[in-house]
């Protein structure tokens, strides 16, 4: 006598999570790559890298249907539902981290310790062909603002030792933190002022963001400002001011070194 064998019916979203998810995943690790080895431009690469996240939503709303279709119709594949989710989840993890900083700091990408007179970029050729042309634009008065109310700890560096050891000390800092130095002049002429232009790159992306520091000669010793500008987008998500903070803390500690 023949038995007859009912399969129970497998949830077609939580069946299609685990594959989207993957594919979300293929998608975003080859889209970092591609952007940080500058093997497609930054537009295209964003492009792509929006797709991933896309598709890694997607996978998290069909893992939440199959849920609902498990739970309301006895179906199977709860095992399916929950690799997709925790498959999307690694996807999303860091944009995530990065929309809750977007959420949580002002839409800045220009930092300066001198909100009043930030320094001024060089427009020679060498800084001009390091940037790809760009000169970062002033920044309005409203962004000022907001700086200022947001990162009240980004000030100057005012150091108790001549201009020419507070230019070596800067140069130092930019060379301990990884910074591409693309120009140097070193204090005196007319106006006694000394700068350097350099530039940095994130981590993951290597993004670029445009560096100036400026060492002014004073009575009592040296003033140091700097100012880190985002190359791309309207919001930093902290990146500057990370790089400023990072700046001023390595130069403070090698002006204690040298004392």
């Amino acid at each position: 006598m023949r038995r007859l064998i009912i399969e129970e019916p497998v949830s077609r979203p939580a069946k299609w999570s685990p594959t989207l998810a993957w594919f979300a995943l293929v998608v975003t690790v080859l889209a970092v790559l591609l952007i940080r080895f500058n093997r497609i431009d930054y537009q295209s690469g964003f492009i792509a890298l929006g797709a991933g996240i896309a598709i890694a939503l997607l996978a998290v709303g069909m893992s939440f249907l199959g849920f609902v279709r498990i739970w309301q119709e006895g179906r199977q594949g709860l095992g399916s539902a929950i690799k997709g989710l925790l498959i999307a989840a690694l996807v999303l993890a860091y944009p995530g981290f990065m929309a809750l900083r977007a959420a949580t700091l002002p839409p800045i990408a220009d930092i300066s310790t001198d909100t009043d007179d930030p320094p001024a970029f060089s427009r020679s050729r060498a800084a001009l062909q390091a940037r790809d042309g760009r000169v970062p634009p002033d920044v309005s008065q409203e962004a000022r603002e907001m700086q200022r109310a947001s990162y009240v700890q980004i000030a100057p560096l005012t150091l108790d030792i001549g201009p020419e050891e507070a230019f070596a000390i800067v140069q130092k800092a930019a060379q301990n933190l990884g910074w591409q130095v693309i120009e140097a002049a070193p204090p005196g002429g007319r106006i006694g002022l000394g700068r350097l232009e350099a530039i940095d790159r994130s981590l993951l992306l290597k993004m670029p963001s445009d560096i100036t520091v400026r060492v002014r000669p004073r009575v009592d010793g040296t003033r140091i400002d700097i100012r880190s500008a985002s190359r791309f987008g309207s919001h930093d998500l902290g990146a500057n001011a990370g790089h400023i903070r990072d700046f001023l803390e390595e130069a403070s500690n090698l002006a204690i070194a040298v004392r």
